[in-house]
């Protein structure tokens, strides 16, 4: 589309399927470097990624609106997941949970974003993923129904 612009940052969340930890440190780097390559290929820019060992954080410049966000995130589990199991990355065979949540960023906040994913290791000493995103979810001020997050039976109260 000529004369179409856009600059517009998103950051994606999604887990590994039933919240198995499958993502080793020696591993990481390898998977979301990968991610990123999905990502340079669809002609987006990712601003910062983690690699948790149950779920992943992805910071990203959207700007090709050529691929909705729903395609784009569908595109990156399918590829990372086949990359995983062919390179044997995970014991046994790996999959992404359903769904995601998807939370857009004012560029005043870019670096504070970046900063946050980059600190996952730190963050997650003090606060379960289940937390975070529950937060996140408050802040953003989405409605949700419990039944439709992420498996966290392993962080119920």
């Amino acid at each position: 589309m000529p004369n179409t612009y856009a600059q517009i940052y998103i950051q994606v969340v999604f887990a590994t399927k039933g919240r198995d930890i499958k993502i080793k440190s020696e591993v990481r780097e390898e998977i979301e470097k990968y991610i990123c390559g999905i990502f340079s290929n669809k002609k987006q820019k990712i601003l910062a990624t983690y690699a948790n060992p149950d779920h992943i954080h992805i910071f990203f410049s959207y700007k090709n609106l050529q691929i909705t966000i729903p395609e784009l995130i569908k595109t990156v589990k399918i590829e990372s997941t086949n990359f995983i199991n062919d390179k044997k990355l995970c014991l046994g065979k790996f999959f992404w949970q359903e769904g995601y949540g998807a939370f857009s960023y004012a560029k005043s906040q870019k670096d504070k974003v970046v900063n946050y994913i980059l600190n996952q290791e730190k963050h997650h000493s003090k606060k379960s993923f289940r937390e975070e995103y529950m937060e996140m979810l408050n802040a953003f001020e989405i409605e949700f129904k419990n039944e439709y997050l992420f498996e966290f039976y392993d962080e119920l109260s």
